[in-house]
């Protein structure tokens, strides 16, 4: 591991992150004020919603890691992988996060938590078994390297404005169709087009930013280990196993596959446009072309 290597930071994805939560909270305040325009009773609707949001929030970490049967280790119950994020963290000057195992066949790795404070790294049994430690160790820096980044948070605050139209259209009609106005129905159909309009905004925004973010962690942990191919190699080897592991095993993985270091449907997945991490195939080109700039010395 190189001496004095940091994740630092990434003016790519630092200026993503700002325009991403700009964009969506100048359309959210567009959206507010068609539903302010066409539901004279929207305003139970909002709070109702932005209670439920603000609650997801601050339990969003502790919910996925439960949905994803993870828990909490101490050094003395995982010394090896404890070592690992210690030995990381020292060497970045980070802030240790906590430590988390999911009972998981599936080979994964993820980071959540709203601040580097609150955030957790956690690995799945399967990664655990699957994985040597030069391999694990790259994985392991990528997931700090999200953490490093503060993209875990925003994408979280991300998330939950993407689902906030949603919520908020299916409150209106709830609320909004017990008038018998027949003012009322052009009024929710507005609403009801303006927040498609506005998720599928939502939708692209989150998947631009969550495909930068992965090239991003990748060249952090590739510098402050200074193995990229340790990374290349992890995940192709992840990606291998995802492909053995049953499927009823991949469907219950929802909550948090976006925070994955690879989708569970790696090989499978739709690409381009619609996908939340780039191709495998193009994050190794990166690697690689990391790993030729570090045997040259340009790399900071």
């Amino acid at each position: 591991m190189p001496r004095g290597a940091s994740f630092g930071k990434d003016p790519g994805l630092q200026a993503r992150m700002v325009g991403t939560l700009f964009a969506l909270g100048l359309l959210y305040v567009v959206f507010m004020g068609v539903l302010f325009a066409a539901l004279g009773n929207a305003g139970p609707v909002i709070i109702i919603c932005l209670v439920f949001l603000l609650f997801q929030y601050f339990t969003a970490d502790k919910l996925a890691l439960r949905s994803m049967h993870a828990h909490e280790v101490t050094p003395e119950q995982a010394p090896e992988l404890h070592a690992l994020v210690d030995r990381l963290c020292l060497q970045a000057d980070l802030p240790k996060p906590k430590v988390a195992i999911a009972d998981d066949r599936m080979p994964n790795a993820f980071a959540i938590g709203r601040s580097r404070k609150s955030a957790t790294v956690a690995v799945t049994t399967g990664l655990l078994e699957l994985l040597p430690p030069a391999e694990l160790e790259g994985v392991l820096a990528h997931e700090l390297a999200h953490i490093a980044h503060k993209d875990v948070a925003v994408m979280t605050l991300a998330s939950f404005f993407a689902s906030l139209a949603a919520m908020i259209v299916q409150n209106a009609i709830w609320f909004g169709g017990g008038d018998s106005d027949d003012d009322d129905g052009p009024g929710l159909l507005a609403v009801i087009a303006v927040s498609a309009l506005v998720y599928a905004v939502s939708f692209f925004l989150l998947r631009a930013l969550s495909r930068y973010r992965e090239y991003a962690a990748d060249r952090g942990a590739a510098v402050v280990t200074g193995r990229p191919s340790a990374l290349a190699a992890a995940l192709v080897r992840i990606s291998d196993g995802i492909e053995r592991t049953p499927q009823q095993d991949l469907r219950e993985v929802g909550a948090v596959q976006a925070f994955y270091i690879l989708p569970p449907r790696a090989k499978s997945a739709i690409s381009g446009l619609f996908s939340t991490h780039p191709s495998m195939e193009k994050r190794i080109a990166a690697l690689q072309k990391i790993e030729t700039e570090l045997q040259l010395g340009r790399t900071a």
